[in-house]
């Protein structure tokens, strides 16, 4: 097993690929995946960013290699999630529709079962350049079981009850539908710079809550600046990020580190002793 780049209590990351480093886990580590993989857009097009034209290059790790070395390389993480879940724990895959059919597909021939997917509608996404297309305004999430006879854990109460102020579509009292209104993440959020395809910590804090419980252990094969770290540390989780590019892990401690540093100064603030009993979750709220 391979050293981590990173470690501190409930947060570790590795500096490695995926495909080689998952192996190496002990099966059945892990109660939830998280992941965002590549969606294969760096084509040498173009988009709109902060209003103006930019490439659609994200990086060598993003190109497409065909349809069919894609579906292998999605196939082929998905099967060792399935494998490192533990035999009641569920995964979440996001993508966009250049990606998330793919991955459907691959959960569907590895064994697992699909519980829901989600449209994470974005109000403020940006336009369409070309002016031929709709504009994409949305992304799809997946939530699956490890297999259909699985009891996964669902915090039904805090998704029906919980207060969710970014949401127009969730009424109080309801039931969470399949749409979250979360807009992308907010310039605070890139304080020390970002990733091409960051997600904001609004929407991981509701996978998190959604679908772990306190003291869990969540991997994310695909950590990029480690937002869904970020979540898991915020609400006592235990957090294991993976991401062969140096740059984007070493942004995820700056991020990371911040925040302990936060979350220690309400601790001073508010004189609370540093025992287990006084959680994050507790000083968030």
């Amino acid at each position: 097993m391979s050293s981590p780049y990173y470690k501190k209590p409930n947060f570790t990351l590795y500096l490695a690929d995926s495909l080689q480093l998952l192996p190496k886990f002990p099966s059945e580590s892990f109660d939830m995946v998280f992941a965002d993989p590549p969606y294969h857009l760096s084509n040498g097009g173009f988009t709109v960013h902060a209003g103006r034209r930019a490439s659609v290059n994200k990086g060598e790790w993003d190109v497409s290699r065909g349809i069919d070395k894609d579906f292998k390389f999605d196939l082929e993480w998905i099967t060792e999630c399935r494998r490192l879940l533990k035999p009641n724990g569920t995964i979440w895959i996001s993508g966009t529709y250049h990606s998330i059919y793919t991955c459907g597909f691959a959960l569907q021939k590895a064994g697992y079962h699909i519980l829901n997917d989600i449209a994470w509608y974005k109000p403020n996404a940006s336009p369409n350049l070309s002016g031929r297309y709709f504009t994409a305004s949305h992304e799809t999430l997946i939530w699956a079981r490890k297999d259909k006879s699985a009891k996964h854990y669902f915090n039904y109460k805090y998704m029906r009850e919980g207060g969710w102020p970014n949401d127009f579509l969730k009424k109080p009292g309801k039931q969470m539908r399949s749409v979250w209104a979360i807009g992308t993440p907010k310039t605070i959020e890139k304080t020390f710079g970002k990733h091409p395809t960051q997600k904001p910590i609004d929407l991981l804090k509701r996978i998190v809550l959604a679908s772990t419980k306190k003291g869990d252990k969540i991997l994310d094969p695909f950590t990029g600046s480690s937002t869904t770290g970020l979540a898991a540390y915020m609400y006592g989780r235990d957090f294991v990020g993976i991401d062969n590019e140096k740059k984007y892990l070493d942004l995820s401690i700056d991020r990371f580190e911040e925040l302990a540093r936060n979350l220690a100064g309400k601790r001073r603030q508010l004189r609370l002793p540093s025992v287990p009993s006084i959680t994050h979750e507790t000083l968030l709220r």
